[in-house]
Parts: structure tokens; C-alpha cells; sequence
């Protein structure tokens, strides 16, 4: 198949990318400019393309000065926007047969549990951007299949949130966040790429799932998982108040969180290879030590 991806050269992307090709997919990146730049050119990138994987989006745990928030928000939904709308313009000869789009779970309202079918969104700065994000989708034609993931926590080796806490842990400085309650939907790298390869390949009907593992778990026993795995004790707590200190009110992304069910995807036919925090974490921090 023809595949054209947006966020092709991040983390993400470069996994399904890489693993799209060697399954003998032909596939390339559609670039930032091409993204914001007319739609006659967007539209000749998406031209007779059999799919079309949407990953493009700044960083979003950053300090949410007004130009951050601009841009977290233009890289989701005004990109999603101009590619929706190229592809309503294409002759429907011509068109994607398919769009499949990440989303996260930060829809929804912190504190509470959540299937694909809840309504209760996060009334802030996140919830803003991944509603707007998800409706800009809903523009497209009835015959393109739409699949959208909504994602938890990405671990894997190369991963940010790995790099980060693994020299704090192996110092024995690792610690729970806050009260250590909240929920902690996590996703393995594989599973990610394994989920965007399924939906590419064998996913037949329009949908959206919450993309993250089986195992529901909260921050105070991920991290006692993590400190057994480096083999050092993990006695501290980090205080709120010092998050909001380094990252402003994109703390509450690390201070709360929606506890999130990935049943409907397990019924749709997917199967996870890391289902467990206990497997993710004995698979990456084993790679991590090989670097």
C-alpha cells in the first residue's frame, strides 16, 4: 500500500514508518511546510495515497506560556484541519481510503474512569485541544475509514519519559508524584506500532479506541514496578507544588490523570504483547541497559 504519514520524524513516527516498510509498504513523510502551506500541494502529497497516518503535534508537557499553548494546538488541529480539508477536495477517485489519527486520552476528565463511549472531557487546556482535535476528523467523507487512538503514556527505550526517570531511580532518588493515586495509563512503544500496523492492514470499519495497555495500575505502584526493575528503593515523593514550579499548570498532566479502559479494542480483535506494566518495564529497562 501507498501510506503517507504525518510526524514522520519523530519518535513515534519513525517506529511505524520503519516497521510499515519492512512488511513492504511504500512509505513517506508529508513535511511541516506542506502541512501549513496551500492545500494544491497538500493535495498532490494525498493524491491516490491508500492511507493516511496523522501523528503531527508539538510536544505537549511544556510550560503552557500563550505561545506554547498556540502551537501545541496548532500542530493537532489546524494541520488536521488543512489535511481534512485536501482530502475533501481531492476527486473521490483519488482520495485516502483511509486516515488514521492519533488522539490521547487527555479527552478526558481526570479522576474518574473512562470508556470510548464517555462524554466527560477534561474542561481545560487539554480537553480543549484533543475535542477540537478529534472534531476536525469528524469533517471527513463518510467513505474514508477514520481510526482514531487515543493514547496513554508511551514507554519504550528511546522514549523521554524513560531517559528521564531512569538516572533519578538508579541514584534512589525515584519517587511517587503527589499522593502516587492517580491513574497511570501507560502504552509499550511495540503496541503503539503493532496498533497503527493492525488498523493499516487488517481494521475494516470507522472507530475510535483508547490506546493503553489492559493493566490498570495508579502512579504510587508504576513506580514501585520501576524501582524494582533498576534494583534501587524509591522512598521520595514529589510534590506537586514543585512540578507546577518547573512546568506551570502542564504539572496537572503528571498530577492527574483519567483512569482509561482499552476493552473495546481487545473485542475489535487487537492483541497486546506488553499487556502489563510488569512486561513493558522488564522489556525497555532491559534494552536501555544494553545502550
Amino acid at each position: 500500500m501507498k501510506i503517507k504519514l504525518t510526524g514522520s520524524n519523530g519518535y513515534i513516527g519513525q517506529l511505524i514508518s520503519t516497521d510499515l516498510v519492512k512488511k513492504g509498504h511504500a512509505v513517506s513523510g508529508i513535511n511541516r511546510d506542506t502541512l501549513y502551506g496551500p492545500s494544491s500541494n497538500l493535495q498532490e502529497e494525498l493524491r491516490n495515497t491508500d492511507v493516511v497516518i496523522n501523528l503531527a503535534g508539538a510536544p505537549i508537557l511544556q510550560r503552557w506560556t500563550k505561545k506554547n499553548k498556540e502551537t501545541i494546538y496548532n500542530s493537532r488541529v489546524v494541520t488536521t484541519h488543512n489535511l481534512v480539508k485536501a482530502i475533501i477536495e481531492l476527486p473521490e477517485s483519488e482520495r485516502p481510503g483511509k486516515v488514521i489519527s492519533a488522539s490521547a486520552i487527555g479527552i478526558y476528565k481526570p479522576g474518574n474512569r473512562h470508556t470510548e463511549e464517555s462524554t466527560n472531557f477534561d474542561e481545560g487546556f487539554v480537553g480543549e485541544v484533543v475535542k477540537d482535535w478529534e472534531q476536525e476528523l469528524s469533517a471527513l467523507p463518510q467513505n474514508v475509514q477514520t481510526v482514531i487512538f487515543r493514547l496513554g503514556i508511551v514507554f519504550g527505550k528511546e522514549a523521554k519519559t524513560v531517559k528521564n526517570m531512569l538516572l533519578p531511580f538508579k541514584l534512589g532518588l525515584g519517587g511517587k508524584i503527589g499522593s502516587g493515586k492517580q491513574a497511570f495509563p501507560f502504552i509499550h512503544e511495540q503496541d503503539v506500532v503493532n496498533a497503527f500496523v493492525w488498523a493499516t492492514e487488517t481494521l475494516e470499519t470507522s472507530d475510535t479506541f483508547n490506546l493503553i495497555a489492559p493493566e490498570t495500575i495508579s502512579n504510587k505502584e508504576f513506580t514501585r514496578y520501576f524501582a524494582r526493575q533498576v534494583n534501587r528503593p524509591a522512598f521520595f515523593t514529589i510534590p506537586a507544588f514543585v512540578l507546577k514550579l518547573v512546568f506551570g499548570k502542564a504539572a496537572s498532566l503528571l498530577t492527574q490523570s483519567p483512569e482509561v479502559s482499552s476493552k473495546k479494542l481487545q473485542k475489535a480483535g487487537f492483541q497486546f504483547e506488553y499487556p502489563t506494566i510488569k512486561t513493558t518495564l522488564q522489556d525497555i529497562i532491559v534494552k536501555s541497559r544494553k545502550v
